[in-house]
């Protein structure tokens, strides 16, 4: 009946063959050939055939037992598991064997579990199976040598990654999940929120750094980023600022329950916990771990508010699936049962217990599965002799080890490659204490979470990540939708002109102010006008390719809008001023004509600009980004601003030579509306008012130019500040060059042309008829604008001549006897003071007209041709037209009259200054030449 045939070995002299009868008369032979096949110095074994049924079949089962070795609470809390199993096996009545244990105390220590084992396999019974392992240690070591023994060993507590390599340890199993095995539940825990961005934390130790391998290789595979792992032996707070640093949320841990206190601790110092952090450690800590960690600064309360939501993932220890299983009970039954034995032996529980009571299951299922498969094969060979060796029944163990697939305790019991394809569960930190909030089912793939049952700290999950949302900086619809009203009224506005323009065109008020000149404007205002549209639209009302499109359209539009208006104001303004500074009073006739060409040729110049801006660099869209912001309504967000921007490459060059053109030109009007600003006569009755247009103009564009480039980050200002420019610089130059004819036009429609008539002298009218043919007017077209000349030249040639002849009476009283000198009456210094200040007047070139006129209106026009008769008939002094009286007037009044003053008024002769009217009074009374009278010339 022994298993085994044992012959001495140094009784054998050479190799030999030794044969034995076996129970019930059938012989066996075995051979010794060699020390290999003995496992001492003394004896070598031999195997009998396969046990029979209702033999009791011996089992080695390796843990550490010592209780001052590590781990051996955990063997404890195994061996009530293990006898249970035993006996519900026995129980069922379905096994035609018993299974036997025999412990073998491995004290955690590597050689002393080597030493162990190689006793059980010399001394001890032939072992069919090998059940345990405990230690990693110990473990890999003898599961590395099991393949020379042809021995399957299966574990229901080593979960090192280490023992997963199937080259290293093909004859490896167990029943418990690898830590490995909780990578792929994190990986679908970490899909199912949505989190692709996560961040690792593993403490120096060779096991967690082999999960740690595993999980980036499992998050490769699911394309999820892992944005910093960083590893720590002691002071884990430098890794962990590290992992803030890089907006890590979703932190995946991988460290023991010493080191996790100070982690915590950590954490909790830089503030890496509540609603925006999500902590994934392990969950085969001890209960109530923190309690126990005295190595922190920090309080339990601090670290019980860091750790408040953390997720704990583990291998589920007894099946939450209250079905009946293999042993015919429910978990919840083997659990009630189990806690009966602990309290028997007065030993505490092993979270293993459950894995160690499938695992004899598993046992008993293998053999029974080997032992018919060998009748099998004894039945298929009955008439030749059977035999079997133990690297045969090695290979038959395994192949059926990696079929089993039965409901235990633990769930489905199910092996890939001898790893235990088991149910990993969830738990979260709630209130102090860990609750279950979901399982993972390894076999289906499937990750199942209780409804409502993970809490977070906030109202939603936490982001992996600090999601930055763009947010286009664009501009305030309220505040487009005025800016277009008023722009709105504008054109209304400057459509109400054009229609007045062309109405009254032929008009004498509005023919004078060039009609044609005045349409440009009106045309260049309602460009501009029309620019402020374009200006504010960006992304948010029209897609990226219109609005390159709008980029172009605004640029072009706003820059011959300027033009056409600009350059109309400045070709009036530059007619003004060249007529009126015509130093050689020479005729100068500027028809409209002229100024358009002007006009023409200045939007030709803009045109070639655009054209070679347009062809050589246009412009495109372009996006500027500014540092992130926090959310205004405190959502888990960051705000990155950006601004949509026409750009192209060389940018600066182009506005170069735009400003430089546009400013050229604006200074030369600005400069031409200095110099005229004091031009007013009816004729160039818009003159005023279109230089006052061109300074505003230019002081406007400065301005909105400067503050334009400094607020281009603040999209609602700039607009606001460019259209106010526009509609400012638009509005007051129509305002200025229509509403005085407008209400002139109302008030009193022949005020621009109406004659003001003197009575003039009969050598007066002949004067008149010789001046008006030298004003005969620059513009033949236009005759009515010589008769408001011609008007303006008799009057104040009347005026010269009153006050001619009381200069020559002042003159005269002066250079005769002192005691004459009370004849002079008190009105004449009045005249006196009158004749200095045309003087003065003759003197200056830019006041000739104004002094002048304000001469006018303060004497009556009573007084012109009016003289005391008593001044006639006085003794010598009152014969003014005496020879001697003559030459000495002309010594005086010649210097004057015709070298400072006439020639700046113009069109009178030195005839014109004798008191009789004869030219032939004196010799050096002449006529001057016609080249030398003033031409008035009008617009």
């Amino acid at each position: 009946d022994a298993q085994t045939v044992r012959v001495r070995w140094d009784l054998i002299w050479s190799p030999c063959t030794v044969v034995w009868l076996q129970p019930g008369g059938t012989a066996a032979a075995g051979r010794c050939s060699s020390r290999r096949d003995a496992c001492s110095s003394l004896f070598c074994y031999f195997t009998l055939p396969w046990p029979r049924d209702g033999e009791n079949l011996p089992i080695m089962v390796l843990m550490p037992m010592n209780e001052s070795a590590l781990m051996s609470s955990i063997s404890q809390g195994i061996e009530p598991a293990v006898q249970l199993a035993i006996q519900h096996i026995r129980e069922s009545r379905k096994y035609s064997f018993s299974l036997i244990t025999k412990i073998y105390d491995t004290e955690c220590d590597n050689a002393k579990g080597l030493r162990a084992f190689f006793d059980a396999i010399c001394y001890g019974p032939k072992h069919l199976m090998i059940f345990g392992g405990v230690c990693p240690s110990v473990t890999s070591i003898i599961a590395e040598s099991l393949e020379g023994w042809n021995l399957v060993q299966l574990s229901f507590a080593a979960t090192t990654p280490v023992l997963a390599d199937k080259k290293k340890y093909p004859n490896f199993f167990r029943t418990v999940p690898s830590d490995n095995a909780v990578n792929p539940a994190v990986v679908k825990f970490l899909n199912y929120y949505n989190w692709s961005r996560v961040g690792t934390l593993t403490q120096d130790v060779q096991r967690f750094s082999e999960v740690r391998n595993d999980l980036t290789s499992e998050l490769e595979k699911a394309d999820i980023q892992i944005a910093d792992t960083e590893s720590f032996s002691n002071d884990p707070c430098v890794n962990v600022k590290k992992l803030k640093d890089n907006d890590v949320r979703i932190i995946i841990g991988q460290f023991d329950e010493n080191l996790a206190s100070k982690v915590f601790c950590c954490a909790y110092n830089l503030n890496m916990f509540g609603s925006k952090y999500q902590w994934i450690i392990p969950g085969w800590y001890q209960g109530n771990w923190w309690e126990q960690a005295n190595s922190t600064n920090c309080t339990t309360k601090k670290l019980l508010t860091a750790m408040e939501g953390y997720i704990s993932v583990d291998f589920e220890p007894l099946s939450a699936r209250q079905i009946k299983g293999i042993s015919g009970r429910t978990p919840k039954d083997y659990e009630r049962e189990y806690s009966r034995e602990l309290q028997q032996k007065g030993v505490e529980a092993s979270k293993f217990h459950g894995f160690a009571y499938d695992g004899i299951w598993v046992i008993a299922k293998t053999l029974t599965r080997v032992m018919e498969l060998l009748r099998v094969k004894q039945r298929q060979n009955t008439f030749n002799n059977f035999t079997v060796d133990d690297r045969e029944v090695g290979k038959m163990v395994l192949d059926v080890m990696n079929e089993t697939n039965f409901f235990g305790v633990t769930g489905q019991v199910m092996f890939r490659n001898g790893e235990r394809m088991g149910t990993i569960k969830f738990n979260q930190f709630q209130g102090g204490h860990e609750v279950k909030v979901g399982e993972y089912n390894a076999i289906a793939d499937v990750l199942d979470l209780i409804n409502n049952s993970i809490k977070f700290q906030g109202v939603e999950p936490p982001k992996d990540r600090t999601f930055v949302r763009l947010q286009r900086r664009h501009i305030n619809v309220p505040l487009y939708s005025i800016l277009s009203t008023i722009t709105i009224l504008g054109m209304l506005m400057a459509g109400a002109f054009l229609f007045f323009n062309i109405k009254n065109r032929n008009h004498r008020l509005i023919k004078m102010s060039s009609p044609y000149m005045n349409n440009l404007i009106i045309l260049g205002g309602l460009l501009s006008y029309a620019s402020i549209f374009l200006f504010g639209l960006d992304g948010g009302f029209v897609t990226d390719k219109e609005f390159e499109t709008l980029c172009t359209v605004r640029t072009w539009i706003l820059i011959v809008g300027y033009t056409t208006a600009f350059g109309a104001m400045f070709a009036k303004t530059w007619r003004v001023h060249a007529i009126f500074k015509n130093v050689k009073m020479k005729k100068k006739i500027i028809k409209d004509q002229k100024l358009l060409i002007i006009v023409g040729g200045m939007l030709l110049i803009d045109l070639c600009i655009l054209i070679c801006w347009q062809v050589v660099d246009p412009l495109k869209r372009t996006v500027e980004e500014y540092s992130l912001e926090a959310d205004p309504q405190g959502r888990d967000i960051a705000i990155r601003p950006f601004l949509e921007h026409c750009e192209n490459t060389h940018m600066t060059i182009w506005l170069g030579i735009v400003y430089a053109y546009k400013g050229l030109l604006m200074l030369f009007g600005c400069f031409l509306a200095w110099e005229t600003r004091n031009v007013s006569i009816p004729a160039l009755n818009d003159s005023k008012y279109i230089g006052m247009s061109v300074y505003n103009v230019g002081i406007m564009c400065i301005i909105g130019a400067a503050v334009s480039f400094l607020t281009r980050d603040q999209p609602n200002v700039q607009f606001c500040i460019v259209a106010l420019v526009i509609i400012f610089c638009s509005t007051i130059t129509l305002c200025l060059v229509f509403v005085p004819k407008f209400i002139t036009m109302r008030t009193n429609p022949d005020a621009a042309t109406q004659n003001r008539r003197l009575k003039f002298t009969q050598n007066q009218k002949k004067e008149d008829s010789k001046t008006s043919t030298s004003v005969t007017s620059v513009n033949q077209a236009n005759t009515s604008r010589l008769d408001g000349l011609q008007t303006d030249n008799h009057r104040l040639r009347m005026r010269i001549t009153e006050l001619d002849k009381e200069l020559e009476e002042v003159t005269m009283q002066l250079q005769d006897t002192p005691e004459k000198t009370p004849y002079i009456k008190q009105n004449h210094y009045p005249d006196a003071n009158n004749i200095l200040s045309i003087r003065n007047f003759t003197d200056g070139k830019d006041g000739e007209k104004s002094i002048l006129k304000n001469h006018l209106e303060q004497k009556p026009q009573a007084q012109w041709g009016s003289m005391d008769p008593s001044r006639i008939n006085r003794g010598p002094l009152e014969d003014i037209n005496s020879p001697e009286h003559i030459q000495r007037r002309l010594s005086l009044q010649l210097p004057i009259l015709h070298h400072a003053y006439l020639p700046s008024i113009g069109g009178v002769d030195a005839s014109c200054t004798s008191p009789n009217g004869s030219p032939g009074s004196s010799p050096r009374h002449r006529h001057m030449p016609p080249s030398y009278r003033v031409m008035v010339s009008g617009l």
